[in-house]
């Protein structure tokens, strides 16, 4: 495995992991709100082959409001 799919692989366990914990009762909101974009700001480039060739994230519909 090359070590940037090592570590999105890593850093995406721990957002799925984030997203299981505020679902418990009593879960600490203010860590998750500190911890989800701490995560997303630290994923490395997705892994090659995981989109595919020429994909554009921000090519798709217009949507309502959007200009």
């Amino acid at each position: 495995m090359c070590p940037h799919c090592e570590d999105f692989a890593r850093t995406v366990e721990m957002l799925a992991a984030l997203a299981l914990y505020s679902h418990v009762d009593g879960a600490d909101i203010a860590f998750i709100d500190a911890m989800g974009p701490s995560l997303v700001a630290s994923l490395p480039a997705p892994p090659p082959g995981t989109f595919p060739p020429g994909y554009n994230p921000d090519d798709g519909p217009q949507y309502p409001g959007q200009g």
